[in-house]
């Protein structure tokens, strides 16, 4: 005896279409899988694409930072470099300074001036000669007042300050300016 001669006939069209049921789902559930299995690799290609893009992108922008570093740190340097030399050249010009003041004040040192051979302001001729028993050879100079050359001593002074401060500011310019 078969097993279709058990069945009643009415209930083995339903057994045959519940046994067509479930092949067609086992095999639309095997495509599924196969087309999951088949989508995953496309997805995990992709995903291992966009790791390794962005991996060069993140090591693309280091190396720009470490460059930007770089230049950072060697402008810094020159500047630096610049701003000793320019230190220098201002504390050497006060020292200058403070000893020309320092002899003026012990009359070490004399400031005088040229003067012309005559005086047309005031209509009197100066002598063109030097006075007898003085070392002094050639135009007639007038020696000023101690106070009078501390004064001058003190604008020259301010005036070199200034000149070597301007300088240091146009070479701060120039470098931060002049791409390297």
């Amino acid at each position: 005896m078969r097993l279709a001669d058990l069945i009643p006939a009415p209930y083995r069209v339903l057994v045959v279409g519940s046994l067509l049921v479930a092949v067609a789902g086992g095999a639309a559930a095997m495509a599924w899988q196969v087309q999951d299995w088949r989508y995953g690799k496309q997805f995990a290609e992709q995903a291992r694409l966009y790791a390794e893009t962005l991996n060069q992108l993140a090591l693309a922008a280091a190396a720009q930072q470490r460059a930007e570093n770089d230049k950072r740190l060697a402008l810094e340097q020159r500047l630096s470099a610049s701003e000793q030399t320019h230190y220098r050249a201002l504390s050497d010009a006060q020292r200058d300074q403070g000893r020309l003041r320092d002899r003026l004040a012990t009359a070490d040192v004399r400031l005088s001036v040229l003067l012309a051979a005559t005086d047309s302001a005031s209509g009197c001729a100066m002598p063109a000669t030097t006075v007898t028993g003085s070392m002094v050879y050639g135009p007639t100079r007038a020696q000023l007042d101690p106070a009078h050359a501390q004064r001058v001593i003190g604008i020259t002074d301010a005036g070199d300050q200034g000149l070597i401060a301007l300088a240091a500011c146009q070479a701060y310019a120039k470098e931060v300016s002049t791409p390297k």
